[in-house]
């Protein structure tokens, strides 16, 4: 079995939690990496992200309920180191893609791993790592 490796952004993850179309690939790759061996990463920049937007939306205890998920379903919160900040900053000056954004597809292309979306603006940069639709 080949151990596999995702990078989920914020997208991929609200989908899980507000169960919209689409989800049930997210939980199957969630699945696939741990049963592999492999690994589920997300940058803090991403966690972040969706930390607000859940708070905004839903409230405090909505927010502490997709904490505790990210938490049971092993998602590793990685560091956004400086390297990986001036990194984004020139993929955001290059492809015009969202900041956060940047992030998610660095912390894939760092770890070598597919990065979970189904957000278009991926389409601008899909050359440069491989992008697993949902």
């Amino acid at each position: 079995m080949t151990t596999k490796t995702y990078v989920f952004d914020s997208y991929a993850l609200l989908k899980v939690f507000q169960k919209e179309e689409g989800y049930q690939k997210v939980v199957g790759l969630l699945r696939d990496a741990s049963a592999s061996g492999g690994r589920a990463l997300m940058n803090a920049i991403n966690y972040g992200e969706i930390i607000y937007i859940i708070k905004r939306a839903f409230g405090d205890q909505k927010k502490i309920e997709c904490l505790a998920a990210i938490e049971r379903l092993g998602i590793e919160i990685r560091s956004v180191p400086n390297e990986l900040i001036f990194k984004a900053t020139e993929l955001k000056a290059e492809f015009s893609i969202s900041y956060a954004d940047c992030f998610a597809l660095l912390t894939a292309l760092e770890n070598k791993a597919a990065l979970v979306t189904g957000d278009s603006e991926f389409k601008k940069v899909e050359h440069l790592a491989k992008i697993v639709w949902v």
